[in-house]
């Protein structure tokens, strides 16, 4: 949501003249997304403020990057940011916690409660990429031989700092899963019976030490609200929550996305406020990389400069073949880099896959090569128009071939698909669209002059 500039002065004004009844009459009809939205856009001062006085300010400020929460929190006083803290869920309550100095980690640490301090222990022992380290301790267990009416009875008890409701897991006294109930089963159920009568026992869950994006693919995959989390002894250890596993997506996007760019940039950097030197670091890399991978078409056209020098013409379609190639190249990485992270595709469909991408590459190459024929006997002659037309379709199809088998070259690597960027197939496929040119131009060219 795009909140006006009126509206974001307004609440400055009244935060500054301490007329907080204003600011509850403005905030009142907001979504605490929308309240985070225009704590984002006010000035330091009046978001200490803001936060002092919003009884669900942790829950609202789940809403920020943890970025944006790192320029708050080094602000608040210790209360205030024990405050914050204490009122967050497990998950985000974690996140927070590991960007705070060491000081005021130990601080905080020593003020929380002994079972918030507890969540923090186990869900700081779990990598970063994984289920662990993504789950929130925020859910609720009912033992399997509660009645329905005592099973309603002991959710009032508990719903008010939990964060969903709407799935309760069945466990027995040593915390192994046996089954999951919706609320709707519970109230709809006959009051006499049994949890046990009612749950579900047939479940799908997440391992503890699991990738993220895996956990995310089956919450998407079997459109649940939430995934238990357990380990090798199946002991439920937390849930992975919609919200959060649509967080993992959109951060997995972007990364793909901007290492289809060829910028080492985290997902989560703003470019509007980031330092120069910065985003100066996150792409000088790549540059410097492409600059000397560039060379390769200069080693090229250097080889040839002899069938070049005689053929002057040459030069004037040098450019037009060689991006085609790269244009072809980026477009079918682009569609393998997107089908391998989606499962679409597997490395065992490789060759598969290569036939295919042949005949695609023959007909794209075809149609190119009709077109650039007409050029080239237009500018040249008809000799000049065959060495395009074959160079057209040789260039496109290799430039395929690289565009498809580069990411499933890294996959195999262990490496990122996504490192197979438009920029890096464009400079390869322009160095191998430089040599196949000039190859076939000096074998017919050479030829005819001879």
């Amino acid at each position: 949501m795009q909140l006006s500039l009126d509206l974001i002065s307004k609440v400055e004004l009244a935060i500054q003249d301490h007329d907080f009844d204003k600011v509850e009459n403005i905030l009142h009809p907001m979504n605490d997304a929308d309240i985070a939205e225009l704590i984002k856009d006010l000035s330091l001062n009046a978001k200490i403020s803001l936060i002092r006085y919003l009884p669900n300010a942790p829950y609202i400020l789940e809403y920020l990057s943890l970025e944006q929460l790192q320029n708050i929190v080094e602000y608040l006083p210790e209360d205030q940011l024990l405050d914050v803290i204490s009122g967050m869920h497990s998950d985000n309550r974690i996140d927070l916690f590991q960007i705070l100095s060491a000081q005021q980690q130990q601080q905080i640490y020593q003020q929380l409660s002994p079972e918030k301090q507890q969540q923090i222990k186990q869900l700081e022992q779990y990598s970063e990429e994984s289920a662990g380290a993504l789950m929130s301790s925020d859910f609720v267990t009912l033992s399997p031989n509660l009645s329905m009416n005592q099973a309603i009875e002991q959710l009032r008890k508990v719903a008010a700092d939990r964060e969903t409701l709407y799935l309760i897991y069945i466990v027995d006294a040593q915390n192994v899963l046996l089954g999951v109930i919706s609320l709707r089963q519970i109230i709809l159920a006959d009051p006499n019976q049994t949890i046990a009568d009612v749950m579900t026992t047939d479940l799908i869950v997440g391992w503890v030490d699991e990738d993220q994006e895996s956990i995310a693919n089956k919450l998407s995959h079997y459109d649940f609200i939430a995934l238990p989390i357990v380990d090798a002894q199946y002991h439920l250890l937390g849930i992975v929550t919609y919200d959060d596993a649509t967080d993992v997506v959109q951060a997995e996007t972007t990364e793909d996305f901007l290492k289809s760019s060829a910028v080492a940039a985290s997902p989560n950097m703003s470019i509007k406020r980031a330092p120069i030197f910065s985003l100066y670091k996150k792409r000088v890399f790549w540059l410097v990389i492409l600059v000397f991978g560039s060379l390769l078409s200069g080693i090229g056209i250097a080889h040839f400069e002899d069938i070049i020098a005689a053929n002057i013409v040459l030069v004037f379609f040098l450019p037009l073949l060689v991006g085609s190639g790269g244009n072809a190249g980026s477009q079918s990485a682009t569609l393998m880099v997107r089908a391998l992270a989606t499962g679409d595709v597997q490395l065992k469909d490789w060759f598969y896959l290569v036939g295919r991408e042949v005949l695609v590459g023959l007909c794209l190459g075809g149609t190119m090569a009709f077109a650039v024929s007409i050029l080239g006997y237009i500018r040249g002659d008809a000799m000049v128009a065959v060495v395009l037309a074959i160079s057209m379709m040789g260039i496109v199809l290799l430039g395929c071939l690289i565009g498809m088998s580069l990411p499933f070259i890294l996959n195999r690597l262990k490496l990122d698909p996504a490192s197979a960027s438009a920029p890096l197939v464009t400079s390869i496929c322009d160095a191998t669209g430089v040599v196949v040119y000039l190859f076939i131009a000096s074998i017919l060219l050479g030829q005819a002059s001879l």
